[in-house]
């Protein structure tokens, strides 16, 4: 059996619909995956991610290697049985927080030494030994070790962060090879092209990683400061050149116009923490736009979130409650917010494969935009950082 299907693409557009198979069961495409930094979903439990419909969820591997530590993890049978997620799980390789988390660190070619952003405690993180953790953590999908490039940089400072980056797949899937699974189930190991806003880069790297035969294929180093513009113009000089037949993956991007964007130029997988961080923050994404709850205008409006939603929290409660709750500093809010706010995105995903399935993407691209930026009063929240 193929590990990806392609079950409808869009006459229209580069949109497509798919099926992944995991070893912890099989996921829709398009997909949006809760970011589970520490093996949890802020304020949501592994019950409320099932009865929303979450078909896959990420976790991270910098944060799980520094605590509570890979072998805890392995000995406690995986990642699945550690924290009764039993779904799919993807793991990110943690060089993006090495990065961003880390003032101390050093890049050479054998790999990353950094100082944990807990203790102060050093490490050196390998291509082979980012494989290994994630053996260890059991995760259905892992992600190479990549230098992901800031914005701004110039070329030739992206051009040495791809090149090593090229390398260090190279090694990382040689080390795949040579590490077989722990917990009785295969992994599969997905490469991630960089490359900064340069077209001629991007091209490289997707080029070289395409000849070493990933079952899927990540773009890394977006979404950090860059245009829009060239955000979308590099995920399209990608999607041209990565195989149809395999995933792809557009790493930390995540406004719903961005996802839909994404889908339109053959993008299968996200992952973004503006769900839950906004949900912690009070805002909320409706289908008429973001309303941030906290404001004095919802205070007697007994109206739920979003009228179109079916979630837990908009048959339940109004507008009034979770303004109440959020400026009274109930933890309840944050979590009725985020759930809320998590099964908008995969109502959304949801949406879109419909639309693919009945090649109707592009004027279901349009109406959803148009509704949503028209009544989007509220400024969209543009931090989209990996949560730490």
């Amino acid at each position: 059996m193929s590990l990806f299907k392609i079950v409808k693409h869009d006459t229209n557009s580069s949109a497509r619909a798919g099926l992944l198979h995991t070893a912890h069961g099989t996921v829709r495409t398009p997909v949006f995956m809760p970011v589970g930094t520490q093996a949890t979903v802020k304020t949501l439990s592994p019950k409320d991610l099932r009865d929303i419909g979450a078909g896959m969820i990420l976790n991270n591997t910098y944060h799980l290697y520094l605590r509570p530590g890979a072998e805890l993890i392995r000995k406690a049978g995986g990642l699945q049985k550690f924290s009764a997620w039993y779904g799919p799980i993807l793991t990110d390789s943690g060089g993006y927080q090495v990065f961003s988390l880390s003032e101390l660190n050093k890049i050479t070619e054998k790999g990353l030494h950094f100082q944990s952003h807990i203790d102060g405690s050093r490490h050196f993180f390998s291509p082979e030994k980012v494989v290994e953790i994630q053996r260890d953590l059991g995760s259905d999908i892992m992600m190479v070790l990549d230098e992901c490039a800031p914005y701004p940089c110039d070329w030739q400072y992206a051009r040495k962060a791809h090149q090593l980056t090229v390398q260090w797949a190279e090694r990382s899937l040689q080390a795949f090879l040579d590490h077989p699974e722990r917990h009785g189930y295969p992994q599969m190991l997905f490469a991630i092209v960089q490359g900064s806003v340069y077209p001629d880069l991007r091209r490289q790297s997707a080029e070289a990683l395409v000849q070493m035969d990933f079952p899927g294929y990540a773009i890394g180093g977006l979404s950090v400061g860059e245009p829009k513009s060239a955000m979308f113009e590099m995920t399209q000089v990608c999607s041209e050149i990565l195989p149809p037949n395999k995933p792809r993956y557009l790493m930390g991007v995540g406004k719903p116009s961005d996802l839909l964007r994404g889908i339109e130029l053959g993008i299968d997988m996200f992952d973004c923490i503006m769900p839950t961080r906004n949900g912690r923050n009070g805002t909320a994404f409706t289908t008429k736009g973001q309303i941030v709850i906290k404001n004095a205008r919802f205070r007697e409006d007994f109206s739920p979130l979003d009228e179109r939603c079916d979630c837990y929290t908009c048959r339940t409660f109004t507008r009034a409650y979770l303004r109440h709750l959020f400026n009274a500093q109930e933890i309840l809010a944050l979590r009725l917010i985020s759930l809320h706010n998590v099964h908008f995105y995969l109502r959304l995903m949801e949406a879109a494969r419909r639309a693919i399935l009945k090649n109707e993407f592009s004027s279901f691209k349009k109406q959803f935009l148009a509704r949503y930026a028209a009544n989007n009063s509220e400024n969209e929240d543009a931090d989209t950082d990996s949560e730490s």
